[in-house]
């Protein structure tokens, strides 16, 4: 007898620089990735490729494909289907679940990537039970999520877990939102690039210095890499955004006191390197009586986090066939 073939819904995780997308079954099995480029392009040719992505994903599913689900980088109304506020894309104000609907034929939902990864930390991952707990997306920006006495908080507005965007340091660069001085500045992949670079200028003859010198660009992910590789540079770089990742950290314990903190986004590839500091900071520097109850440990769906996220949205929320 054939096997029945599972229903799949396409997730895809809208990032600053990548978009990703796959088909999930029911049982959070994953099904050819498919990956494209997302930073500097028009509206038009985003949305072109998000439908390509899609496509692409849906012709591999094994089953039938019951709707999209997308987690954006950008504060939500979710009522409405519309982007609020983009800072990384250019979708404010695009009614983008309508707009992405009629393009693909096909049902969609939509919500922030940080609660998309929550969502799935929450409902299958590291956070499973827990009725307090928190998501920290750390890649081009920082993205959150938040779990209090068991809801998901979204805020008034949609924009209810914008960690990135906490005010660290008031004299700090602005920000796309705009702003001075936001945690994402200096606690996301894009500041270990930053901290390679400076580490690169104060230190030609490193590996940094001499990848710069060749016209390499000092990323966070190159500065990971030549990390694993035991480059003394690269280690102390990612431990300075470790210690700064950590300090946000210190004020979210002490305001949310959760029972834990799931860490994803691609900079977690550094792994202990980067969670490490940023666990010594909490250790020492948060309310004894909440950091003792917290762990803070890297998401168990890792890169997939918001994939899986925006899957899950879209099994809770499109009607099954």
């Amino acid at each position: 007898m054939a096997a029945v073939a599972a229903n799949c819904v396409i997730g895809v995780d809208l990032g600053g620089t990548k978009m990703l997308a796959a088909a999930v079954d029911e049982s959070l099995g994953v099904h050819h990735r498919a990956q494209r480029p997302s930073g500097d392009l028009p509206l038009a040719e985003l949305l072109d490729r998000l439908a390509e992505l899609v496509e692409e994903a849906a012709a591999e599913a094994p089953g039938e494909v019951l709707g999209v689900g997308f987690g954006i980088p950008a504060i939500i109304n979710r009522p409405e289907g519309i982007v609020a506020a983009s800072p990384h894309l250019p979708l404010e104000g695009v009614r983008f679940q309508a707009l992405m609907a009629e393009r693909l034929d096909r049902p969609v939902v939509i919500d922030n990537d940080g609660n998309c990864t929550m969502l799935a930390e929450w409902r299958h991952g590291v956070a499973r039970g827990a009725s307090d707990a928190l998501m920290i997306t750390v890649g081009t920006g920082i993205g959150g999520g938040i779990v209090a006495n068991g809801e998901m908080v979204r805020g008034s507005t949609g924009g209810g877990a914008e960690i990135g965007h906490m005010v660290v340091d008031i004299d700090g660069p602005p920000c796309r939102c705009p702003g001075h001085g936001h945690y994402e500045w200096y606690a996301s992949g894009r500041a270990i690039g930053r901290a390679g670079e400076d580490a690169a200028e104060r230190n030609p003859d490193s590996a940094l210095g001499q990848a710069q010198a060749a016209g390499q660009e000092i990323t966070g992910a190159l500065v990971t890499e030549f990390a694993h590789d035991g480059d003394e540079d690269s280690i102390a770089a990612i431990a300075l955004v470790g210690e700064r990742l950590g300090l946000g950290m210190v004020s979210l314990v002490n305001i949310f006191n959760p029972e834990v903190i799931a860490i994803g986004g691609g900079a977690v590839a550094a792994g202990d390197l980067l969670l490490g500091p940023a666990r010594e900071v909490v250790e020492t520097q948060a309310l004894p009586s909440m950091r003792s109850a917290v762990r803070i440990v890297p998401a168990e769906f890792g890169a997939d986090a918001g994939l899986i996220g925006a899957a899950t949205l879209a099994f809770e929320e499109l009607p099954p066939k």
